[in-house]
């Protein structure tokens, strides 16, 4: 630490000093009664404390110096994945490598910071050689490093892998962000090895029962010219197809294509199986297991009209895009043969109309407790359209139409429009809408308001009411047709019109879950190595969610093995983290009470396997040469490894680098000053007084 003065001159401590002087001779100059010693000594006491004085009036500020040593920090990664313990050189001694590992950081730690770590699906602290990490995300391990030391002197880093990088994003572009030399262990074996195995599985996870569905095999081969597999497809352990695969060349690709058909509801479990050849070096990968969840049928939605109308194919188009659901349209006399009831949703297109047909459809309509979207148009009997639901009424309509355009309504949160789906509705044509005057249950969630011209009106133009948990949309105008030619005049795709529709038809297709009990997973896959999380709410019967009652949680495995549970409490619900579980089909039972009643639960999910560490059985030495070399380091083969210390050691811009911390403070708020001043001006008085002097 190094202190010294700032900001005050020299000429201001010398002026200071002749103000001290001057007083002390002004005071003691005539005085002829004191000893001349002791003058002598008060004028000087005198001098001091008031030249004190006069400098800290000034208010100099001190300038403190702090320095700090910073060693480098030499950081240690090590592969604890599955691919490093599955293949690895001929050569290669596991219990020589941890031991030199080890002599490594001893010897480093000498002059350096050591820190290790371990990393696979996760980075962890230390050395860890079990090699049981389901993935290899080495770029989480250089992000770890970005974010813990930064600003910290990263002198090296050790990278002991064999350069199979599964999971995360390239470790290329992660060393970028890190501005040290990479040295690289270089694990496994490079020279690839007789092997078959299954790549990649490409497949729906969910289908429709008695459709047919295919799914893409890619299959792998090296050194395995001119042989023959046999890949079987096994539905819930039964065998359901099987094609033979040729392999020609050492290193072969091939896409398979297998069509299977889903005849049973719930959540299947497909597994795929490559026949073994002799002297593979592994054959966990010759097998994937998958799981479909086959429901029962597409939302069913029924366009009902008088008549034929462009605005019908439109909607038509849009609710096709959505595989889950599933369009008809009736016309004039077919909606007397038309069943309600197995649909999910009907639009009623400028139903009622002018001519009252066909009346006996629209009783069936009114007396089911079904969502409907009203449409109006030119062709709407208003009037009977006032009779049919009670949230909107239209009145003092003559007949006559007026053009209105679309104006987002700010806070709409039903559903999601972009930004730029909002700017190009802005800009779409009119709609035609019944003139007339236009009264809206005060409830109503209004997607757009009516522009009419240039002035924005609070008068809806697309909205949805809800009584007692009954959904019903409302567009007062016709001519989506035309918002589709708009999007097509302007060169802008058709998604924006197609996703109001559809999300439309979603929201109000959507029942609502009305029970007090729910308990639900936060997805309905999970990868093996991902914990399972359980969120419940208990409502009680004012549907206020409470959580003074204990919620308790079975799970069901494939093999009939129970697991048993106990919920935390939140602030105003449930919640479980149950753990990463095994690959494979689970279903869970939560049960609880409240006020004497009981309360039950069910659901399911399913854990997929992780195999990607027995997708690739050579090491990619390669990738690990370019590593240390875009970071001017070098690779090393594990017999060599002790030689990266002599490396780091030699390498001159790895050094301890001193850190100078400045800090200004006050002379003024030094306290032990104002003290030393007093006890100056104390001992001159004491002396003079016992002089006799005043």
């Amino acid at each position: 630490m190094n202190s010294f003065f700032a900001g005050a001159s020299i000429l201001y401590f010398l002026g200071c000093l002749a103000l001290g002087v001057l007083y002390s001779w002004l005071l003691y100059q005539r005085n002829k009664n004191l000893d001349k010693k002791l003058q002598y000594g008060l004028a000087t006491v005198r001098t001091v404390a008031v030249t004190g004085i006069a400098w800290l009036i000034f208010a100099p500020l001190i300038k403190t110096l702090n320095y700090t040593l910073d060693k480098p920090v030499i950081i240690i990664g090590q592969d604890n994945s599955l691919s490093v313990g599955q293949v690895k050189a001929a050569t290669f001694n596991q219990k020589l490598y941890e031991e030199n590992l080890k002599v490594l950081q001893d010897r480093l730690s000498d002059k350096y910071e050591v820190k290790t770590y371990n990393f696979s699906d996760s980075v962890g602290d230390g050395f860890d050689f079990k090699k049981q990490g389901k993935l290899t995300d080495a770029s989480a391990f250089f992000r770890k490093i970005g974010d813990e030391y930064t600003n910290r002197n990263v002198g090296a880093i050790v990278l002991a892998s064999d350069g199979i990088f599964n999971h995360g994003g390239n470790p290329l572009y992660s060393i970028n962000q890190i501005n040290a030399p990479v040295y690289t262990i270089a694990l496994g074996d490079s020279i690839p090895k007789r092997d078959v195995l299954i790549s990649n599985i490409n497949y729906n996870n969910i289908v429709y029962l008695d459709d047919d569905f295919t799914i893409e095999v890619q299959v792998q081969a090296f050194q395995s010219d001119r042989e023959n597999t046999a890949l079987t497809v096994s539905q819930n352990g039964a065998k359901v197809e099987q094609q033979n695969v040729a392999i020609s060349g050492n290193s072969f690709v091939k896409t398979v294509s297998v069509k299977l058909h889903a005849g049973k509801i719930g959540v299947q479990k497909y597994t795929v199986q490559l026949g073994v050849l002799t002297n593979e070096i592994t054959t966990i990968n010759n097998s994937q297991t998958f799981y479909v969840e086959v429901i029962d049928g597409r939302q069913k939605v029924l366009l009902a009209a008088a008549a034929p109308h462009p605005d019908l194919g439109v909607l038509k188009e849009a609710i096709s895009l959505n595989k889950h659901y599933e369009a008809k349209l009736a016309l004039a006399d077919d909606l007397n043969s038309t069943d309600p009831t197995k649909f999910d949703l009907i639009v009623l297109y400028q139903l009622p109309d002018a001519q009252n047909t066909p009346p006996s459809f629209l009783k069936k309509v009114t007396a089911l407790k079904k969502p409907v979207w009203y449409i109006l148009g030119a062709q709407s009997n208003v009037h009977a359209f006032n009779q049919i639901q009670t949230q909107v009424n239209l009145s003092s309509a003559n007949g006559s139409v007026q053009e209105v355009y679309p104006d987002f309504k700010n806070g709409f949160t039903s559903f999601n429009l972009s930004e730029e789906d909002k700017k190009q509705f802005s800009g779409f044509d009119p709609l035609l809408m019944p003139f007339g005057r236009l009264t809206v249950n005060a409830s109503a969630t209004s997607v757009f308001n009516q522009r009419i011209g240039k002035v924005i009106t609070q008068q809806p133009l697309l909205f949805f009411t809800n009584e007692n948990g009954l959904k019903a949309g409302y567009l007062m105008g016709e001519g989506l047709w035309r918002w589709k030619l708009s999007a097509a005049e302007n060169e802008i795709e058709q998604s924006s019109l197609n996703d109001l529709i559809s999300q439309t038809v979603q929201y109000l297709s959507i029942k609502d879950d009305k029970s007090r009990f729910k308990v639900f997973t936060s997805k309905s896959a999970y990868d093996e190595n991902e914990s399972i999380q359980f969120n419940g709410t208990l409502y009680n019967e004012s549907y206020q969610p409470v959580n003074e009652s204990e919620v308790n949680l079975q799970i069901k495995n494939d093999a009939g093995k129970f697991f048993n549970y106990v919920f935390s409490k939140t602030d105003k619900g449930y919640l479980l983290d149950a753990g990463a579980m095994p690959a494979g089909n689970y279903s869970y039972v939560a049960n609880t009470s409240l006020g004497g009643q009981k309360f039950t639960a069910t659901g399911s999910f399913y854990v997929n396997a992780l195999i990607a560490e027995y997708q690739q059985t050579t090491a990619n030495h390669q990738l690990l040469n370019t590593i240390s070399k875009q970071s001017n380091g070098r690779l090393f083969m594990p017999a060599d490894l002790l030689k990266i210390a002599d490396e780091i050691l030699k390498n001159e811009n790895i050094k301890t680098i001193s850190y100078e911390d400045r800090k200004y403070d006050e002379l003024i708020n030094i306290k032990w000053l104002f003290g030393l001043i007093l006890a100056l001006l104390s001992v001159e008085w004491f002396l003079r007084k016992r002089s006799g002097e005043l």
